[in-house]
């Protein structure tokens, strides 16, 4: 594949079409669909966008419904699914969640899933995402699979089947998010929309995450959403924390549009 004519241009027209408000997806990790609503109608004024993981995906069958509920209401919403099975299965079931009106979608990062993800032609707004490596795992789980590759090494080549497959982004910690950006546009997809966890502002714990970064330093270095939960909704005034981290990303842009010139 050829890489984008100009494919800095191309990355840099992308990232700052994405309005700031959309760039923090607030996860909501609690246990009940009452619970989240709280949380959304607390912060709904600074945070547009929500991430509805599996333990709320499963509140009494309720949480499907609540992200449908939340997508008809004008919010954006990322349902973390990390789908795996075969491909007839993925297939089906990416079809019937793009009719829910979501934003994006995870998926495991094998090369069979993620094209059978995007086989889906007719997908709506629906973004495919893939999962590289977990943030919570770090050297020591890789050996623990039996693969003696460096983190950074395994995240690129998953990314790197990612980007063959099809997938519209990646999931991914903030400390590879330069580099998968560097390949995506080398591989001709400068458009690769790179999703980053395991985000802690300095000062919060990192309770059980291991490849950990600020708000400023993953943005700096090319990722475009962040996705963070505990750092919010167990500090003390929810608003004020987003309020910093919004703060840490413009900085973050600012470096990044630095940095391009």
């Amino acid at each position: 594949m050829n890489a984008h004519p100009d494919s800095a241009a191309f990355a840099k027209a992308s990232a700052q079409s994405i309005p700031l408000a959309d760039r923090v997806i607030l996860a909501l990790d609690v246990p009940t669909v009452g619970e989240a609503q709280t949380i959304v109608d607390e912060v709904g004024s600074l945070v547009s966008f929500f991430k509805i993981g599996l333990q709320l995906q499963y509140n009494e069958g309720k949480g499907i419904d609540f992200a449908r509920k939340l997508a008809t209401q004008g919010k954006k919403v990322f349902l973390d699914s990390k789908i795996f099975d075969i491909g007839n299965t993925v297939e089906r079931t990416v079809e019937n969640i793009s009719q829910m009106g979501v934003d994006f979608l995870t998926v495991h990062g094998d090369r069979k899933v993620i094209e059978s993800a995007a086989k889906v032609v007719d997908r709506g707004k629906l973004k495919i995402l893939a999962v590289t490596v977990l943030t919570s795992l770090d050297q020591a789980d890789l050996r623990d699979m039996g693969l003696q590759i460096s983190m950074e090494e395994f995240v690129k080549l998953r990314a790197e089947i990612a980007i063959e497959a099809g997938a519209d982004g990646v999931i991914a910690s903030g400390l590879e998010a330069s580099m998968i950006k560097s390949l995506s546009t080398s591989l001709g997809k400068p458009g690769l929309t790179v999703v980053t966890p395991g985000i802690r502002p300095a000062g919060t714990p990192w309770n059980d995450q291991r490849r950990v970064a600020t708000p400023e330093e993953a943005i700096s270095s090319g990722a475009d959403y962040l996705v963070v939960g505990r750092p919010v909704l167990n500090a003390p005034s929810k608003e004020k924390m987003l309020e910093s981290i919004f703060a840490d990303v413009e900085r973050g842009l600012a470096t990044r549009s630095v940095q391009r010139q």
